[in-house]
């Protein structure tokens, strides 16, 4: 009978093993195959009209701070508006799991604001489809002194840090695959506002002068500490974030413009069942949020000027803080944002003690 559980005991000590080579080498074919990506795309992307973003020189990894552990913010020279006060974490499942609750941020994605249609900016300016003069982009004089713009976006699922390796197998970082999971060109509300209605109805409520001036609140707000999760419509200094269209209608800079496009867009994916973050207090498990709860993300311009320097600007900060030297005509006026997400991570103790 011994002798039974102790070949048993090997034979599961060994599928683990095998288990375990399987997952690394995977891990080391999906990198090999992001180096060959990041070499190919380096090659052949047209680095006037868009760049493949260099996570060494382009991302401002000061961003990634605060860093909070079990409660404590481990990097007293940076802060945000998040409060963290557990010391330790417990998630249920199958093998419930006690841990050391972590807050951190993570550069999760990208979003291209450009006015070429079908042109991946930040995968360094390959196109995959013909321009269409309807999707093209422009900015255009409205009256004797105002302008308004159209822009198209795509989205991007870039986790940096997982797809680099730096910090091994480190089990809090995003690990998704590289993908486009959105692209403005063929979605047929991004340049329609009564259609772009029809879908997200509650924005003509706030299509009213009184909804618009609790905006300064947010925009006092976002630029001093972090915006109003509360003012779920308004995007700060930058304007309304409805309609969730591509036309911006008070156009007062390029930089302006594209920031509340980026803004709109992570709205957008909330109201269609693709963004998550973590309730307060939650280390365990992402959940949908219908409505953006901007506190969850922060930006960072990475081209045509890659602005990598701290603080990354969190949603609604007045691009008076950050925008100044950032776009220069004809080849500098699309853009590529990186965006830091939130994350809350339980970190399993005995894993962690044993690393």
């Amino acid at each position: 009978m011994k002798l039974r559980k102790g070949r048993l005991l090997i034979k599961k000590h060994q599928n683990c093993n095998v288990a375990q080579q399987t997952a690394t080498l995977q891990f080391s074919v999906q990198r090999c195959s992001f180096l060959l990506l990041f070499l190919l795309l380096s090659i052949t992307g047209n680095t006037q009209e868009g760049k493949l973003i260099n996570p060494i020189t382009d991302i401002c990894w000061n961003c990634v701070f605060p860093i909070h552990v079990a409660g404590l913010n481990t990097t007293p020279g940076h802060h945000d508006q998040g409060q963290y006060k557990e010391k330790l974490c417990f998630c249920a499942g199958v093998l419930p799991k006690a841990g050391i609750p972590v807050a951190f941020w993570e550069p999760t994605h990208m979003i291209d604001v450009t006015r070429i249609p079908y042109k991946l900016l930040g995968l360094g300016g390959p196109s995959i489809g013909k321009a269409d003069i309807k999707k093209r982009g422009a900015i255009s004089n409205v009256g004797e002194s105002g302008r308004s713009s159209f822009y198209n976006v795509h989205y991007y699922a870039w986790p940096f840090l997982h797809w680099m390796g730096l910090l091994g197998d480190f089990p809090c970082l995003e690990q998704t695959a590289l993908e486009v999971s959105y692209m403005s060109e063929f979605d047929p509300f991004w340049d329609d506002e009564e259609w772009s209605s029809v879908i997200n109805p509650e924005g003509i409520l706030f299509a009213n002068p009184l909804a618009q001036v609790a905006c300064a609140a947010d925009c006092i707000a976002a630029s001093i500490k972090g915006p109003l999760d509360e003012l779920f419509w308004c995007a700060g200094c930058s304007g309304s974030l409805y309609p969730f269209t591509g036309h911006v209608a008070h156009h007062v800079g390029a930089i302006q413009a594209s920031f509340l496009l980026v803004e709109r867009m992570l709205a957008k994916l909330h109201s269609l069942g693709m963004g998550w973050g973590f309730q307060d207090g939650n280390y365990c498990e992402k959940t949908p949020f219908p409505r953006i709860k901007k506190s969850f993300y922060k930006t960072q311009l990475a081209f045509p000027v890659a602005a990598t320097y701290a603080p990354c600007p969190p949603l609604g900060q007045s691009p008076l803080y950050w925008g100044a030297g950032k776009t220069f005509p004809y080849k500098g006026e699309d853009f590529v944002y990186v965006i830091w997400t939130k994350k809350h991570c339980c970190l399993d103790a005995i894993r962690a003690v044993s690393h």
